[in-house]
């Protein structure tokens, strides 16, 4: 899978994402970074790309043409690497603002299908709005809070997305057994020792009973996604034993409230 990151500071980009298991499966071939200096592209002699808002404002506005010409450099690129370019379709361009749709795992889980993706990070005041009506197919948040520019949100999207590529995670199970799978929030992880400050790690993870340990990860699993994130139960997978077991857990714990 291919990242395309069109950028202010590509070298922040890169630095963020050639390291730890991302850097790895760069270097082994399952995914690429591709970070392209928007600043190149600017035709004015001291590279600047910003200017101020028409109308009046604070700050400064990324202006369209440098955008612009990153883009169409990018896209041409990309076609020239692909074997079959009569089959060549532009690859979404996903803009990182905060009046986007908020990322999540099943966002991650469907772009991770594409075999490119271009993250167009904005600064300033943001992005000369012609451009991106010309260029961007989605606009995605990682929450509802500003940073200083969409370098961060584009590295914590390519991160979460970049692990559900197969051969990323050493462990091909790991990532299917984390946060968020059926929508519920992962079980407590336990490893040695048994007891640390007199904690005891509960007895049945240490009993080898592979379908006990499995239930007992699913009720903790639906549990802690009560305790911490309940708006996430009303799209969980659940059987219908661990329905029943969320229905007895809910009337125990306001029994325990009110009794």
């Amino acid at each position: 899978m291919n990242f395309h990151v069109l950028t202010l500071f590509p070298e922040m980009v890169e630095a963020g994402i050639k390291t730890s298991i991302t850097g790895r499966a760069i270097e082994n071939g399952l995914i690429s970074l591709n970070a392209v200096n928007i600043r190149d592209y600017s035709e004015d002699k001291h590279k600047r790309v910003d200017d101020y808002p028409y109308g009046g404002g604070a700050g400064m506005v990324i202006q369209a043409e440098p955008v612009y010409k990153a883009y169409g450099y990018l896209v041409n690129h990309i076609k020239m690497a692909k074997e079959d370019q009569s089959t060549f379709k532009k690859p979404r361009v996903i803009y990182v603002t905060p009046q986007g749709r908020v990322f999540n795992q099943n966002m991650a889980n469907e772009l991770s299908q594409e075999e490119d993706l271009i993250f167009l990070c904005g600064h300033y005041e943001g992005i000369d709005e012609r451009v991106l009506e010309m260029i961007v197919t989605d606009n995605i948040s990682i929450g509802d809070y500003i940073l200083t520019g969409g370098e961060l949100p584009a590295m914590v999207m390519i991160d979460a997305i970049a692990r559900l590529v197969p051969g990323v995670l050493n462990n091909e199970a790991s990532s299917e057994f984390e946060t968020f799978k059926d929508n519920l929030l992962e079980y407590p992880q336990y490893t040695r020792p048994e007891v640390f400050m007199g904690r005891k790690v509960p007895e049945v993870l240490l009993s080898g009973h592979h379908a006990k340990i499995d239930t007992y990860r699913r009720q903790e699993s639906i549990t802690r996604t009560y305790d911490r994130r309940p708006d996430l139960l009303e799209n969980a997978t659940l059987t219908e034993e661990e329905r029943e077991f969320l229905t007895r857990m809910i009337f125990q714990k306001n029994y325990d409230v009110y009794s």
